[in-house]
């Protein structure tokens, strides 16, 4: 069976951009490549996870999942509803301890990721449902990216000591660098709950570059877009990944735009991980065409959600 339209679509390459992306490809000094390297034999990868396992009740969400993601990629994790992505990243953000396995963040294991100290680990994330304040400016909801990253401690800031207001200062001068990289200096006096949808994604994508970190983890970030503002922040993706010379681990729906998007794939189905690959030998896996087409594996001990 050949691959259906849904796994080729977006490895051809012919989606239009708008000029102003376009143009921002053109200007940067590192423009963004067609695909990462082969990972050296003595790279350490920026995140690893070993032998991952995670139930809930007596249902297996995940069962022996391994990973890898090498410095530099744009790694997305697919699969059909219910494979056990989201249960994924919530492990490799701390928000889920798994029964058994751990994670590593640049060589350094851990089993639970801790939460309270993912900022300082140099990991930042984007959440499936937006999680901005919306009552604030764009500046300022850029600005609480720095929040964990920052040294003061409340009282200091309450009080204004001025480690306190150099970090304040600091922060605002980062965010507002993510702002004007993301293209959204006309807004960043605005309530981020006035802005459309589609520049309210993109918000949350600036706050999370503010923390300066060197993996981000995408938890569906394309949700609810139109086609075009897909495009424009797959864009914005590829070129952040450049430009702050970061990781991105991406879970997403849309195969078109992690096809197009990715330099490599995981697929989960049932919880358990059955395929690896570039993009290319992703979508001539005949079992990614048959956990997508609803093919019914065999699954005797009754595993995975």
């Amino acid at each position: 069976m050949s691959a259906p339209n849904f796994l080729l679509a977006g490895l051809t390459g012919d989606v239009a951009r708008r000029p102003d992306i376009a143009e921002q490809f053109a200007l940067r000094s590192a423009p963004a490549a067609p695909g990462r390297a082969a990972a050296r034999p003595d790279e350490t990868p920026a995140l690893e996870l070993h032998g991952i396992n995670l139930s809930f009740g007596g249902v297996v969400a995940l069962r022996d999942i391994d990973l890898a993601v090498q410095p530099g990629e744009i790694r997305a994790i697919i699969g059909p509803n219910g494979a056990g992505k989201s249960s994924l990243i919530n492990i490799i953000s701390g928000v889920y301890r798994p029964d058994h396995g751990h994670v590593a963040i640049n060589g350094v294991a851990f089993q639970p990721v801790p939460t309270q100290k993912l900022a300082r680990l140099g990991v930042a994330r984007t959440f499936q449902n937006l999680a901005l304040f919306k009552g604030l400016s764009v500046l300022d909801n850029v600005a609480a990216g720095r929040a964990y990253v920052g040294q003061a401690n409340f009282l200091s800031q309450i009080v204004g000591l001025p480690k306190a207001r150099r970090e304040q200062a600091d922060a605002r001068e980062r965010a507002s660098r993510a702002i004007d990289f993301l293209q959204l200096t006309p807004y960043a006096d605005r309530l981020a709950g006035t802005l459309p949808y589609g520049l309210q994604k993109r918000v949350e994508l600036a706050r999370a570059l503010a923390a300066e970190p060197r993996i981000l983890l995408l938890d569906e970030p394309m949700a609810g877009m139109t086609a075009t503002e897909k495009n424009e922040l797959s864009d914005y993706v590829r070129l952040a990944r450049d430009e702050y010379a970061i990781t991105v681990v991406l879970i997403e729906h849309d195969i078109g735009v992690v096809m197009g998007l990715s330099d490599r794939i995981a697929v989960l189905d049932y919880g358990r991980k059955i395929a690896d690959g570039t993009p290319q030998e992703i979508a001539a896996d005949q079992r990614v065409i048959d956990a997508y087409l609803g093919v019914t594996p065999e699954n005797e001990d009754g595993e995975g959600i």
